[in-house]
């Protein structure tokens, strides 16, 4: 024991104290910070897309288009940019392409509510361009944040833009689609553009088989939508 400890000791001693109190030391529980929901972030998100100057693409845009729909969905469409329509009303698909993407969210007897859409970039690009790689590049953190947070069972990639994105290849959309590919876990379905099957009419019969895909994956593994594709893959099956 220390000198000093057992002078100070005796010193105590002399001047009567014999006990020395005893003090109980409260535990502080540590302070927990609750997680942020979802859509939470996904505001604060939004706002930063907003306000966002990375790239060119903020000059001449009307409205940023951050996504929109079910952030817990287990099945996520992606595109590559908005167009027009979308630029007008800051909500991803809106125009013809939209709605027919609607239509087939409809045909796989789900709602654009039970889903999540968005695009690679948040912007659109001068008369509908394809965005440029440093575009791309600028705004890639966004989509990679918005796949993280809603954690889904599948990715739809329309179009080659998207998919070569996701996917991070050269392959042609026409070798890819139809194919599960991955994304740090999750499977990726590749399939043309709803813009691409308004001028090519006759892709839609492979879109749909690509569809079918996804339903038959979430039926078995979807907690979420699996009832409702499988009850429309019934209905097909003439079993409904």
């Amino acid at each position: 024991m220390d000198n000093y400890l057992i002078e100070y000791l005796k010193f105590l001693k002399d001047l009567g104290i014999e006990e020395f109190p005893k003090i109980r030391l409260k535990k502080t529980k540590p302070i927990e910070k609750k997680p942020e929901k979802v859509e939470d972030v996904f505001k604060k998100m939004a706002l930063n897309v907003a306000k966002c100057r990375a790239c060119q693409l903020h000059e001449k845009r009307l409205n940023s288009v951050f996504g929109e729909g079910n952030p817990h969905t287990d099945l996520m469409f992606i595109g590559e940019a908005p167009g027009g329509d979308e630029d007008k009303q800051g909500r991803p698909f809106v125009g013809r392409a939209g709605q027919l993407l609607t239509k087939i969210i409809n045909a796989m007897g789900l709602e654009r509510s039970d889903v999540y859409i968005a695009n690679v970039i948040k912007c659109r690009p001068p008369f509908n361009r394809d965005p440029q790689p440093e575009e791309i590049s600028a705004c890639w953190h966004f989509i990679e944040k918005q796949i993280e947070l809603i954690k889904p069972k599948v990715i739809c990639t329309l179009g080659r833009i998207s998919t070569k994105t996701i996917l991070m290849t050269t392959d042609a959309i026409s070798r890819l689609r139809g194919k599960f590919g991955n994304y740090k876990g999750i499977k990726v379905m590749p399939t043309y553009h709803p813009s691409y099957l308004l001028r090519n009419p006759s892709a839609k019969k492979q879109v749909w088989e690509d569809m079918q895909k996804i339903m038959k994956f979430l039926a078995e593994n979807s907690e979420t939508l699996g009832e409702k594709v499988k009850k429309k893959m019934e209905e097909y099956n003439g079993k409904g």
